[in-house]
């Protein structure tokens, strides 16, 4: 139904120039007025048509002001999938130790102490256990965030929540939020890039986008049970047409968009199908170049555990990979393990986990550090929980999942390095100290990037909504 009809018509107000003589208005009957009055609306037209027209040439995820000056300008997440043991990692429990074999908090769980022995590392002292060799090496770069806890113990849940602070409704992903507020610096490759991601435990939902336009989700490559090396792009190569034929087949596209935008120059939509395009286009090029690995030096691969035959190799490929897609630009690359989820055979588990994700972690910090990288670069690892000090009594080589306590750690881009926040109780069963709540460590994430987490919001559904919901606080403690 018409507006205009719905609604009773009103009678129109007799208009009177009752001005004094002088008045630049005076004399005018309402005909006149309404004519004089509407000479500029012309040119507001023509200001705004050139306001869209210009934001049309922009890219699609140009890089965007900060709300302050940013620490890092990159983040790089090493994502630990399954909850990696704190007791086993970078928090020493030694009356853990002293009383393992007794009873814990319940008659039918027993505790059971460190598989590994510990050592100080570094300048600064760092105790990290003996699994982690090569990340030991790196104590002096690493602020290891003891006092973590979350929601939830499930997998699923507490993966959706460690992603998107949300494991009850579906919510963007902190790499799609990142690239709402800051864009990123390489219009020829994805913003945001998530190499080898599970197919479970939420999914494509922990690089989504959710309610946020589709430009800002994440670019899957590969999925964690296959070697990155084999991993495809898909719908990046046309086995039909060569490049050549391809750009001129955009091209007669292209030209029928453009037509079309001409004749509805408001609906920002088609100028968004053309940036994708050209987008999609340049990617076939510029994208396999950077996963290309023939160029890097055979000590660089050794040095990330890159060989036949070694346990490091998919994962060494993707820190490698992730060092190279921060270098062409990409504002956010995640990487990701098997699964650090050990109920029983504990010691096998995670010596099999640190052997495949040790010496990968240590060349990747090594590496951005030597290439003068780490300073603009921040780099988080870590699981979506961590694991229990005690197991079922039957089974003393295990521990269950724990999210009142765990550790995680960040390096490069502005944080402490050497530097330990927050503990465990004495036996490592929740955060009593520097306690770190995984808004609070999403908070900190975008607060090092330049953005304020208070003021990155979206609006859906009438609210505002942000990554950190109602919460959150920047841990400033670990601020270097």
């Amino acid at each position: 139904m018409n507006l205009q009809t719905a609604l009773p018509k009103q009678r129109e107000p007799k208009v009177t120039a009752t001005a004094s003589s002088g008045d630049r208005w005076s004399g005018f009957n309402r005909r006149q007025l309404l004519q004089a009055a509407t000479c500029g609306i012309g040119s507001l037209a023509l200001a705004d048509l050139l306001r869209s027209a210009q934001a049309r040439e922009t890219g699609i995820l140009d890089p965007r002001a900060s709300h302050h000056r940013p620490r890092a300008k990159h983040l790089i997440f090493c994502h630990m999938r399954g909850g990696p043991s704190h007791m086993e990692t970078f928090e020493r429990k030694p009356e853990l130790d002293r009383r393992a074999g007794q009873k814990g908090r319940s008659k039918s769980r027993t505790l059971t102490g460190s598989h590994w022995k510990w050592r100080q590392r570094g300048e600064s002292g760092l105790w990290v256990s003996e699994l982690l060799p090569h990340l030991a090496r790196q104590a002096d770069e690493l602020c290891v965030l003891s006092g973590m806890h979350t929601d939830i113990s499930n997998h699923t849940p507490a993966m959706l929540h460690l992603h998107t602070g949300n494991f009850v409704f579906s919510r963007p992903s902190l790499g799609a939020w990142i690239l709402y507020g800051l864009g990123t610096e390489n219009q020829n490759l994805p913003g945001f890039i998530s190499l080898c991601p599970p197919s479970i435990n939420g999914g494509a939902a922990n690089y989504g986008n959710a309610f946020l336009p589709a430009k800002y989700q994440g670019t899957a490559i590969g999925n964690v049970k296959i070697n990155v090396r084999d991993a495809e792009i898909g719908n990046i190569r046309n086995p039909r047409l060569d490049l050549p034929q391809q750009r001129r087949q955009l091209d007669l596209i292209q030209a029928l968009n453009r037509q079309a935008a001409q004749l509805d120059p408001q609906d920002a939509h088609i100028e968004g199908v053309i940036k994708s395009y050209e987008l999609a286009f340049r990617m076939q090029s510029d994208l396999p170049k950077v996963m290309d690995l023939t160029d890097e030096t055979q000590a660089t691969l050794d040095s990330y555990g890159i060989g036949e035959g070694k346990r490091s190799d998919s994962f060494g490929r993707q820190c490698l990979l992730a060092r190279r897609m921060i270098e062409a630009g990409v504002r956010h690359v995640e990487v990701c393990d098997e699964f650090w989820d050990q109920h029983n055979k504990l010691k096998s588990g995670h010596e099999a986990r640190a052997a495949a994700t040790d010496q990968p972690m240590g060349a990747l910090i090594a590496d951005l550090k030597q290439r003068g990288l780490l300073d603009e670069t921040l780099v988080l690892w870590g699981g979506e929980f961590g694991r229990t000090p005690d197991t079922n009594k039957a089974n003393l080589d295990g521990r269950d999942h724990n999210a009142k306590g765990y550790t995680m750690f960040l390096a490069g881009g502005g944080v402490r390095g050497g530097f330990q926040h927050g503990a465990t109780d004495e036996l490592g069963y929740e955060a009593v100290q520097g306690r770190v709540h995984l808004h609070d460590l999403h908070a900190t994430l975008l607060h090092i990037l330049g953005l304020d987490h208070t003021r990155l919001t979206y609006q859906y559904a009438g609210r505002e909504f942000r990554l950190t919901d109602v919460h959150g606080r920047v841990v400033n403690e670990v601020l270097s």
